[in-house]
């Protein structure tokens, strides 16, 4: 044989006691073959919720305290949308329940004493009543966007709502917001400049009237995959077991 040139032996031959595997789904099982596939891929899809909040409201901060144990149990984010409360009362015609209310003694005292409850299951002992109430939140909500902008949004909103609802800081005095951010550990300067841009206000405003859009007439509001609309803190066990559901 020429130096260089490489010899071909023929192939071996298949033992007669060799086994050959054969694809074993029948025509009648690639339906079901295929469905259960797709009950897979819905497993591990993921469910979009989206929290729109503001500050301002005493139910949002307490849904806020609650939602990381529902993304334990479901293994899910929630996430948080900024907007301006009062934004949506004036488009929906809603109201805060003080207002809404003020004229049912018996109502309110309902409220509150849910409120409790809530507070007492979910051990939030932290919270308390702000002695500013209502506050201007527009400036810590165009905060919030800015916050985003500058990728400390979970800081952010995590020390605000706590000078909220915690400490009973008055969150729409300048100086004071300014203080908070600094002890937080936050850009203050960078955050308070951000706060005025066009470009901040803007974002709060869409993100605002895109909620209505998709029905949201308050806050607590959730959203879960775009299409189902759950309101209020109490409503929070609801949207975990549809959390679950389309988990499959």
């Amino acid at each position: 044989m020429p130096e260089g040139v490489k010899a071909h032996y023929p192939a071996r031959p298949i033992a007669a006691t060799a086994r050959v595997f054969r694809l074993s789904i029948k025509p009648d099982q690639i339906g079901t073959q295929a469905e259960l596939h797709r009950q897979r891929l819905r497993r591990r899809a993921i469910v979009a919720v989206e929290f729109f909040f503001d500050f301002g409201s005493p139910n949002a901060y307490l849904a806020h305290k609650v939602i990381p144990a529902i993304e334990a149990r479901t293994g899910e984010k929630f996430t948080h949308v900024p907007v301006l409360l009062g934004g949506i009362f004036k488009a929906t015609g809603n109201q805060s329940p003080m207002m809404a209310f003020a004229g049912i003694p018996a109502k309110l005292a309902y409220e509150q004493m849910e409120m409790r409850r809530f507070i007492s299951r979910h051990g939030l002992n932290r919270f308390q009543l702000n002695p500013h109430f209502p506050v201007n939140t527009l400036p810590i909500m165009r905060g919030a966007i800015a916050a985003q902008e500058l990728g400390v949004f979970d800081t952010y909103v995590e020390s605000v709502f706590a000078d909220m609802w915690e400490r009973g800081l008055k969150m729409d005095a300048p100086d004071v917001i300014a203080a908070a951010l600094q002890k937080a550990g936050l850009p203050a300067g960078a955050l308070g400049a951000l706060m005025q841009a066009d470009g901040v206000k803007t974002r709060l405003a869409e993100n605002t009237s895109a909620a209505v859009e998709k029905g949201v007439f308050g806050s607590p509001s959730f959203l879960v995959d775009g299409d189902a609309l759950y309101f209020g803190k109490d409503r929070l066990r609801d949207v975990e077991e549809e959390m679950l559901r389309r988990k499959g």
